[in-house]
């Protein structure tokens, strides 16, 4: 049996909202093993000059946690 923790994380981009997820993604792996699965919960950006300067997400991260090391 597994257990899976779930954190919040929010995350920006000046390319995408798929681009922000991902450098979540990348910057919670070095530190977190297992990630299993991402939910994106809000996505928003910044406009500036009537044009979208940033792309923000906050997602919902899982991970898989090893109970056996102590």
């Amino acid at each position: 049996m597994s257990t899976v923790k779930v954190i919040e994380v929010m995350s920006n981009s000046t390319k995408s909202w798929e681009d922000a997820a991902q450098t979540a993604v990348t910057h919670a792996s070095k530190t977190l093993k297992d990630i299993k699965s991402v939910w994106v919960q809000d996505q928003t950006a910044i406009v500036t000059n009537n044009k979208i300067t940033e792309y923000r997400v906050t997602l919902k991260l899982s991970f898989e946690i090893d109970l056996t090391k102590k």
